[in-house]
This record gives structure tokens, C-alpha cells and sequence, in this order.
């Protein structure tokens, strides 16, 4: 039994026992001692995004935080940012030209060595059919795409970095809503063939984050290069924005479902358990919830249930997702 799960058995809302993400730092005993790595996260401006810097900030480590207005997030982020350790960097994750632009600074910054690669950004709730300037859809791109180009123009400064003593580590934010269905067809990523609701296409972009995690690590793991996916839990931040007032309201108005909801602080305790959580060192491929590894749950496709699915883990398809988004962003396949 894991030391988190006991704290997660009676829920009883935002605030409650379970632990917050500086709690794992001092769980862990990692305050100041991760100076000299490298942390790349990207969403850093606000919510589990905003929560999980302010955590890893503690360590000590050297962290470079992708937002999407650095003028804003100079300011939520004003009491970590330190020259020459805690920095910002413009990125866009639904642009592939503001995708390679981050990734090239990123690279000059840290000598082409990274320790840890956080993909958090993310988006929910485009209620219509919305393609981005590149033509893809903007959950699948925002979500999935652009964190699949920003690993692999990356991917070589993650494995020059790794020792054998500390191994890197990609982590991609997920969520329960993975457990919705699987992935679309690869003629269908777009809902080209129509069917669109946001409710599915954030699934499809939530699951290719799993899918993405669960084949790097079988790709790299033997380089020293570990994945994992996390889901957050359900925590009120600006992400469902798109969906409204009353729908936030209804949804806050269930008391069943609201004893579920954690703050931003409890909700980057999971990223945190992941990104340098000593039980995840030389080791990955596994869906993570509640600051541990998922237990098999029911595949009632349930949006709010607990534990991971049949199709959560799936080789075939995670490699048919991960041919396909190479020739998306015109990357070659380096393992053939």
C-alpha cells in the first residue's frame, strides 16, 4: 500500500487530507537537492500547471516553463522566476511553428540536456469544430500533437542527460476521461467524418496522452528514458472555461460529485509524484491517479471513475498513433 492511498479514501472536497504537490517535495526530502537538473513544463501559467512549478521550484532544480503570454504569467509566476534557474519561454501547443521555435530556445538554454519534460498544457470544451492553423483538430492538436513534436524535437537532449543514477522522465498529463472510449481511427482524428462533441474529442486527445507515455517508455526505456501518464484528479481551474458558468455551477451543485474536486495544489500532487518521486526512478509505461500507479477499474466508460481501462493500455493502437502523428509533424521514426 502506497503512502497516499489511505488520504484518498473519504473524499471530502477541495482542501481536504489529501496531499498538495510541496507535500510529495517534503514527503521525498527533495527541497534543494535536484540543483543542476533540468525541468521542462509546459501550461505553467495557471492551475496544476501554475501549482506543480511552485513545488518543483523548491528542489532547486532548473526549470523553464512554457506559456502561451509570458507578460501574464510574469506576473502569476513572480514570486519562483530567478534568473539564470526558473525562466519562461513562449510556446503555443496548437502551433507547430511556435512548437519548433520553444523547442530550438529551449535546447540553446539547457546545452541540449534535459532531465524531465512535463507536458501539462492542455484545453477542453471547444463546442464547435475547430481546426488550428496547421488543420488539425484543436483538442487532438492543442493536447497530443504538440506535445508529441516538443518530445521529439527534445528527445535526444532527455537521453544525452540520463545516468544511470538518474534517469529522465517524460510525464504527460492525462485524465479520467481517457476511460470514455477509444482512440479514433486514423482517418477520424479530425472528426472528418463528422460526430464532433468536445466530450469526445477531449477523450481522444486524453488517451493519446496515455498512448504517448505508454510508447516512449517502451521505445526508450532501455536508453535510460522513462514515461508515465497522470490523471490530476478533477480540480476547478481555467480549463473548462469554454463550457460555461451554469455548466461549472451543475456540476459544483452535485455534492456526490463535488467531495471529488481537489485544488490546484492537491491536483499537481500527482505530476509531482511522477516527475521525481523516487519510487518512479529506472521505471515508467503505467497511468497514474490519486499520487499512485491506477488500479484496473471498470470499463463502464464512466468520465468520474476510478482506475484504468481495457483500451488504456493497448500496443497496437499506441503504435498506430505514434506512426501517424510522425507523419503528422514530419518527424522521422528513429527506433526502425
Amino acid at each position: 500500500m502506497g503512502p497516499y492511498i489511505t488520504s484518498h479514501i473519504d473524499r471530502q472536497g477541495a482542501g481536504d487530507s489529501r496531499p498538495t504537490a510541496l507535500q510529495i517535495i517534503k514527503d521525498q526530502e527533495l527541497e534543494g537537492k535536484l540543483a543542476g537538473k533540468t525541468i521542462v513544463l509546459t501550461g505553467a501559467r495557471t492551475g496544476i500547471g501554475l501549482e506543480t512549478a511552485r513545488a518543483l521550484s523548491s528542489t532547486g532544480a532548473n526549470l523553464i516553463l512554457l506559456v502561451r503570454d509570458v507578460e501574464k504569467a510574469s506576473t502569476t509566476l513572480g514570486d519562483i522566476l530567478e534568473p539564470g534557474r526558473v525562466s519562461l519561454v513562449d510556446m503555443d501547443n496548437a502551433s507547430f511553428a511556435s512548437v519548433r521555435t520553444a523547442a530550438a530556445t529551449i535546447l540553446t538554454q539547457t546545452n541540449n540536456r534535459i532531465n524531465i519534460l512535463i507536458a501539462n498544457a492542455g484545453i477542453m470544451g471547444i463546442q464547435e469544430r475547430t481546426l488550428t492553423e496547421d488543420g488539425y483538430e484543436m483538442h487532438f492538436a492543442t493536447n497530443h500533437l504538440g506535445h508529441f513534436l516538443l518530445f521529439q524535437l527534445l528527445k535526444d537532449a532527455l537521453l544525452t542527460a540520463s545516468t544511470p543514477s538518474f534517469h529522465s522522465r517524460v510525464v504527460v498529463v492525462s485524465s479520467s476521461s481517457q476511460r470514455a472510449r477509444g482512440l479514433n481511427a486514423s482517418d477520424n482524428y479530425n472528426f472528418e467524418k463528422g460526430g464532433y462533441k468536445y466530450e469526445l474529442a477531449y477523450a481522444n486527445s486524453k488517451l493519446a496522452n496515455v498512448y504517448m507515455a505508454n510508447e516512449i517508455e517502451r521505445r526508450y526505456a532501455s536508453k535510460g528514458l522513462h514515461a508515465t501518464s497522470v490523471h490530476p484528479g478533477a480540480i476547478w481551474t481555467d480549463l473548462p472555461r469554454h463550457l460555461g458558468r451554469e455548466f461549472i455551477d451543475n456540476i459544483m451543485g452535485n455534492e456526490k460529485i463535488a467531495k471529488w474536486f481537489k485544488n490546484a495544489e492537491q491536483g499537481a500532487a500527482t505530476t509531482v509524484v511522477a516527475s521525481v518521486g523516487k519510487e518512479w526512478e529506472g521505471t515508467g509505461g503505467k497511468y497514474l491517479e490519486d499520487c499512485e500507479e491506477a488500479k484496473r477499474g471498470a470499463d463502464d466508460g464512466a468520465v468520474f471513475g476510478v482506475g484504468y481501462v481495457k483500451h488504456t493500455y493497448d500496443p497496437e493502437a499506441e503504435l498506430r498513433l505514434w506512426k501517424d502523428s510522425l507523419k503528422i509533424v514530419e518527424m522521422d521514426d528513429d527506433t526502425e
